[in-house]
C-alpha cells in the first residue's frame, strides 16, 4: 500500500507494529521479509519515486579534514536510497547502458575476526554467522549464485593468474541490477496488504519514556509543513551510514548527547574505502593481453561477474595488513601521447629530468634536429619522456576516459575481454587498489551549526586518511608488484610522489562504522543482534553497524544484517516479546 504523508493531517497519530526508516536496499530488505505476516509494517522514505532537489538538500552537510565527499553527493533520499546511485554499467563497452547495477562480494572471515594489528577491530559475530544471510542476500540482489571461488569462474580463454605461493589470490565479484531494488520489489509493496510504504515522510526525531529504554515514538515531518507522530512496537533504522547516526544525535531531548549515544560512540568510527592508484602495469609481452580475460567485467553462464586479486589471510597476518583488493584495467599506447598535447608540461617542477627531456624533445623537433641525436641519448629523452607522460597523466579524471574509443575501460564498465588484437591495442595495465581503512574514532559525524529545511542540525563529516592506512597500503601495494613479476605478468611502474601515496579517491560512497557493533555498550552502539545497547525496541540495519569494512562493496553485508534483523523481530513478534508502548 502507497501513503503520501504530506496528505496526512498536521498532528495525527499513526500507530503500526513495525517502523522501518529508510526505503533502500535494507529497508526493502526487511519489508520483503515481513511482507505478509499478522502484522503490519510502516515503511518510511524522505523522498518520493522521482529525484527532489529540495528533498535532496536535506542530505546536505560539511566535510573537513582531509578531502572527502560531500555527503548529498554520496546519499540519494529517494525511494530505492542508494540503488538510485547505482551506476555500473552491466552491459559490455559500447552497448547501451539499459542496465547498470552495482558489485556484491561477502567480507572476508578475517574481517570480522579481531586483529591485533588493527585497533578496534571485531565483530561480536563470524562470516559463519553470516553465511545463510550472505546466500539469500546474493538472491535478493538477483546477482546469480552464491559462488565466489575463483576456480568455479575459470574457462581456458579465462584464467587465474598463477601467482606464486601463498601472498596473493583471485576473488570474484558479482554484479546485480538496481532495477531489484528501484522497481522490482516496489510492485510487491505497493500491491501489500500489511505493508505500507509512506512517501516524502522523513523522520525528525526518536522520542522514549522517560529512562530512554523504549522508544514510544517517531516525530515525522514533510516539506509540505505538517507534521505527525508514529507509535510503533518495534523500530528499524535501515538508513545509510550517515544518516542512522545523525538521527540518534538529533533525538537528543533527553540525552543531551543523543539517543544510544551513552559512550560517546555515535557518529565515530566512520569509514570509507579510498582508492589509491599505484601506477602502470607493463605486461612482460603483449600476448598477456589475451590472458586475463578473467579480470574483466563480463557475462559468464548468466552472471556478471569480475575477479581481482587480493591478499591471502596469511600474508595479512604475517604482514600485518588492512585488507586490499586490486583492479585491472588496460590502456591504449596513444592514451599518453594524446595527454601530452593537452597537459604539456605545465606546473611541472622546473629541475625535473622529465621536464628538460620534453623541452628537449621539443626543441629538437622545432629545430628538425631529432637525426643527429645519437641512439643513447634519443633514449635517454624518451625515458624522460615517459616520466612527464604519466605524471600528467595519472593526474587526469576518470571521467575524461569515458569520451576516449578504449580508453572508457574502467572500475564501472567492462568488455574490453571481447575484443580482438587486443595485443595490438592495449599496451599496459592501469592498476586502482579498494582498500580498508582502520578504524578510529576521530573520524566520525557530528552535528552542524547549520539546518536543513525542517530546522535539524545538519551533518559535519570529520575524516582524515591515516598513517596506519598509509603504511599497509605501500607495502600491500609492493606485495602485489612482486606477485605480479613473480607470476610473469609484468612489472610496476610505481607513481609514489617523494613516497606519498596517490589517493585517487578518498570516498567511493561507502561510509561505515557510525553506530557500531559491538557485545559491550562501552565499545559498541549495537549489539550481536543489531539492536541498540539499552533501548528494548530500537534496531539499526546499515553499514553504520560495521565494526570494520574490508575492502568490500558494503551492500551484500548489508543485505545480510537486514535479513538477519528481519528474521529477529519476525520471531519477536510471533513469540510476543515486542515492546508495548
Amino acid at each position: 500500500m502507497l501513503l503520501d504523508a504530506r496528505r496526512i493531517v498536521d498532528q495525527d497519530i499513526l500507530s503500526t507494529d513495525i517502523c522501518i526508516i529508510g526505503a533502500g536496499p535494507a529497508g526493502i530488505a526487511i519489508a520483503r521479509e515481513l511482507n505478509g505476516q499478522g502484522f503490519n509494517i510502516l515503511l518510511l522514505e524522505s523522498g518520493g519515486f522521482e529525484p527532489d532537489p529540495e528533498i535532496q538538500a536535506l542530505a546536505s552537510g560539511t566535510y573537513e579534514g582531509d578531502p572527502y565527499c560531500p555527503p548529498d553527493i554520496m546519499r540519494d533520499f529517494q525511494y530505492g536510497g542508494t540503488a538510485n546511485h547505482w551506476g555500473i554499467n552491466m552491459a559490455d563497452s559500447g552497448e547501451e547502458k539499459s542496465c547498470v547495477g552495482v558489485r556484491y562480494v561477502p567480507l572476508d572471515p578475517i574481517d570480522f575476526e579481531k586483529r591485533d594489528w588493527v585497533p578496534y577491530s571485531g565483530w561480536p559475530i563470524t562470516r559463519q554467522d553470516l553465511d545463510p544471510y550472505y546466500e539469500r542476500a546474493q538472491r535478493l540482489g538477483q546477482s546469480g549464485p552464491y559462488l565466489y571461488d575463483a576456480s568455479a569462474w575459470e574457462s581456458d580463454q579465462a584464467k587465474q593468474i598463477p601467482f606464486q605461493g601463498n601472498r596473493v589470490k583471485t576473488q570474484i565479484f558479482h554484479f546485480g541490477p538496481k532495477t531489484a531494488f528501484t522497481q522490482d520489489y516496489r510492485r510487491e509493496l505497493e500491491q501489500s496488504k500489511n505493508v505500507t510504504l509512506a512517501l516524502h515522510a522523513t523522520v525528525l526525531e526518536l522520542e522514549t519514556n522517560a529512562s530512554a529504554t523504549i522508544v514510544t515514538g517517531l516525530r515525522v515531518g514533510s516539506l509540505a509543513g505538517n507534521e505527525f507522530r508514529i507509535e510503533a512496537n518495534i523500530v528499524i533504522s535501515a538508513q545509510g551510514g550517515l544518516e542512522t547516526a545523525r538521527l540518534l544525535l538529533l533525538s537528543n531531548r533527553l540525552q543531551s548527547c543523543g539517543l544510544g549515544n551513552g559512550n560517546d560512540l555515535v557518529g565515530r568510527f566512520l569509514m570509507d574505502h579510498p582508492v589509491v592508484r599505484p601506477g602502470m602495469l607493463i605486461p612482460r609481452t603483449r600476448q598477456i593481453m589475451n590472458q586475463l580475460d578473467l579480470y574483466d567485467a563480463r557475462w559468464v553462464r548468466g552472471s556478471r561477474i569480475v575477479a581481482k586479486p587480493v591478499l591471502t589471510e596469511d600474508t595479512m597476518r604475517q604482514e600485518q595488513l588492512l585488507n586490499i583488493n586490486a583492479a585491472i584495467f588496460p590502456r591504449p599506447a596513444w592514451v599518453a601521447t594524446n595527454f601530452l598535447r593537452a597537459v604539456f608540461p605545465e606546473g611541472m617542477h622546473p629541475n625535473s629530468a622529465a621536464l628538460k627531456s620534453a623541452q628537449t624533445v621539443k626543441h629538437m623537433l622545432r629545430k628538425k634536429k631529432i637525426s643527429s641525436l645519437s641512439l643513447k641519448n634519443f633514449k635517454s629523452i624518451l625515458g624522460g619522456l615517459d616520466d612527464l607522460i604519466y605524471s600528467q597523466w595519472r593526474r587526469i579524471p576518470d571521467r575524461w576516459y569515458q569520451h576516449l574509443p578504449l580508453c572508457s575501460y574502467n572500475v564501472d564498465n567492462g568488455g574490453w575481454s571481447a575484443l580482438e588484437k587486443k595485443p595490438k591495442k592495449f599496451v599496459c595495465f592501469d592498476i586502482l587498489h579498494f582498500t580498508e581503512q582502520a578504524p578510529d574514532p576521530s573520524n566520525r559525524i557530528k552535528l552542524s551549526d547549520d539546518r536543513d529545511a525542517f530546522g535539524s542540525p545538519k551533518i559535519a563529516i570529520q575524516w582524515r586518511y591515516n598513517d596506519i592506512d598509509k603504511r599497509s597500503t605501500k607495502r600491500a601495494i609492493q606485495i602485489f608488484a612482486d606477485e605480479f613479476k613473480a607470476a610473469g605478468v609484468g612489472t610496476m611502474r610505481f607513481e609514489l610522489d617523494r613516497g606519498e601515496l596517490y589517493v585517487r579517491n578518498p570516498s567511493v560512497h561507502h561510509p561505515m562504522g557510525t553506530t557500531r557493533m559491538h557485545d559491550s555498550p562501552s565499545q559498541g552502539v549495537v549489539d550481536a543482534d543489531c539492536k541498540v545497547h539499552g533501548i528494548a525496541n530500537l534496531f539499526i540495519a546499515s553499514s553504520s553497524v560495521f565494526p570494520t569494512g574490508g575492502y568490500a562493496n558494503p551492500t551484500l553485508t548489508v543485505l545480510a544484517l537486514a535479513l538477519r534483523v528481519a528474521d529477529h523481530v519476525k520471531l519477536m513478534m510471533e513469540s510476543g516479546q515486542t515492546v508495548h508502548n
